[in-house]
């Protein structure tokens, strides 16, 4: 049984084929054109703001100019040293207080501070630690600041830098014809247009 449905389904399926015509059969060719835009091929109109307003962008909001400049994955880096810098800096100035709150209650008279054990110098050295670790991270959150500034700006520049073959540097190897001898170098070339 089976095999006669499928003799009779093959035996369908071929007249089928078959009865076409040949105005049927015939495939309508589309030619379609594909640009491809390389790269290297085309080259970015040079545009001589844009240095400036991916640094102005990064100045306004941390980050911003890498987003301009789509180079998206320097963004947790900026963002991880400033925080790094804004959580020193909160620790330690907890820690200050902390030093300095006790240094005064021993002034005071008052004994039962949570330093027991160590000295006065040592609590006055201890906040003079903390507040220099303190400007520490003032100037390391400052710094990522800048440098997250100075990023946008040089690489809006390179981006915009033309990279080809026209200039290059390679290595020469030749042999003296007069001793013999191998000749190591280095040739720069750059081609004329």
């Amino acid at each position: 049984m089976r095999n006669n449905f499928l003799n009779i389904f093959f035996l369908i399926f071929a007249t089928s084929l078959f009865a076409q015509t040949t105005d049927s059969l015939t495939v309508k060719r589309e030619e379609r054109v594909i640009v491809v835009n390389d790269s290297l091929l085309t080259k970015e109109e040079y545009n001589p703001l844009a240095p400036a307003k991916a640094a102005f962008y990064s100045a306004v909001v941390p980050g911003l100019g890498q987003v301009y400049n789509k180079k998206y994955w320097k963004i947790p880096i900026i963002y991880a040293g400033m925080a790094a810098g804004l959580y020193f800096y909160k620790q330690q100035d907890d820690d200050y207080d902390r030093f300095r709150d006790a240094y005064k209650r021993r002034l005071a008279g008052y004994t039962d501070d949570e330093f027991q054990g160590i000295s006065d110098d040592r609590l006055i050295n201890a906040q003079k630690s903390a507040q220099k670790n303190k400007s520490i991270s003032i100037i390391v959150t400052v710094a990522f600041y800048f440098l997250n500034v100075i990023d946008a700006n040089v690489d809006a520049h390179l981006r915009q830098y033309e990279v080809s073959d026209d200039l290059s540097l390679q290595p020469n190897f030749d042999y003296n014809q007069f001793n013999t001898k191998p000749q190591y170098g280095m040739s720069l070339t750059y081609r004329f247009k």
